[in-house]
């Protein structure tokens, strides 16, 4: 049994296939595929396998790619300009509907697919600042604003139209740096960028988020303190919360100052301690787990290698091993 496994590397502006094998488990590069300048956020439509990277430079934009599951390489279809570049790119449940936050723009925007699989013009467009993450999930979409320490909830229409819920923002602790949000079951998990801390929330029948309990995932060992807005953590020794995504009874989150993995027990959804840390390339800014939350693929801005763990039955990473791929490399999607 064999998976394919994406990722981007923003300093080479491609993308690297991997196949996953299970039988002696590992990594096996695959391909690469040039996409362009600082290629990273990308979403996969695993029904068309059809790709969606965005990139930077002038203009910053989107690439429609067909995806070549044997071999791996991705063709172009098309570009779409964009008036800044996309941190965060996701789809929803139909494949028809893209959405995108961009950092540096402080704006959210969805955009219509058409049959081909090339992006329409922008429906929907929102605007807080230092947006880092969009997801969208059972008819509804959910925008990370770090700079403005909140979560902004919507209503989303399947032509992409963006209508607030009520309360339209779920607020986070001022200075906490909301980032990566991601959704199991009935409970959506953030992970925050300066406080280093996964913040689980229920989520209402009428799509809206309820705050719960917070969990640290960083290593007290590392000595990292709190970060702020615009400070550089490599230089003053702070924290630097990355991603987040759960695998099977556990929780990980990647914390880049110290480059580990943080594995938090779940009972029922509701999150316990941290069991275990783990090393991983340096500076892992995002990692994937496999569906049945057996391995984790992890790879790391400052390293060119992808690290293969397994996860234990008590919840330690065991690594695997490491595969070549590009430089700063920053986003890792599994084709399922």
């Amino acid at each position: 049994m064999a998976e394919l496994v994406l990722i981007a590397n923003a300093g080479d502006g491609t993308v690297s296939a991997l196949t996953l094998h299970r039988d002696n488990p590992r990594l096996e590069l695959l391909t690469t595929s040039s996409v362009g300048q600082g290629c990273s956020t990308f979403a996969v439509d695993t029904e068309r396998d059809l790709v969606y990277a965005a990139f930077k430079g002038d203009p910053a934009g989107i690439a429609t790619m067909r995806l070549d599951r044997a071999t791996g390489a991705l063709t172009e279809i098309s570009r779409r300009e964009v008036p800044a570049s996309m941190t965060y790119l996701s789809l929803d449940a139909s494949g028809t509907v893209l959405l995108g936050a961009s950092y540096g723009g402080g704006w959210g925007a969805t955009w219509p697919i058409g049959d081909d699989g090339r992006l329409g013009d922008p429906v929907s467009q929102i605007e807080y600042p230092n947006l880092h993450c969009v997801v969208a999930r059972d008819g509804r979409a959910y925008f990370v604003s770090l700079g403005a320490d909140l979560i902004a909830q919507f209503d989303l229409a399947g032509d992409g139209t963006l209508t607030p819920l009520e309360p339209a923002t779920v607020a986070q602790t001022e200075g906490c740096g909301p980032r990566h949000l991601v959704f199991d079951g009935a409970d959506g998990y953030l992970i925050t960028e300066y406080s280093g801390e996964v913040i689980r929330h229920s989520v209402g029948a009428d799509g809206t988020l309820t705050r719960a309990e917070v969990v640290n995932i960083v290593d007290p060992s590392a000595g990292l303190k709190h970060s702020r807005f615009g400070a550089d953590p490599r230089a003053e020794h702070l924290i630097w919360g990355a991603d987040v995504h759960p695998a099977g009874r556990w929780l990980l989150a990647s914390e880049r100052s110290a480059s580990t993995l943080a594995t938090v027990s779940r009972d029922g959804g509701r999150l316990g301690e941290v069991v275990a840390f783990a090393s991983t390339r340096e500076q892992p800014r995002g990692f994937a787990v496999t569906a049945d939350g057996a391995y984790v693929i992890a790879v790391g801005e400052r390293a060119t290698d992808a690290e293969l763990h397994e996860v234990g039955a008590d919840g330690t990473l065991t690594s695997l091993g490491t595969t070549p791929i590009g430089q700063g490399a920053n986003w890792v999607r599994i084709v399922r």
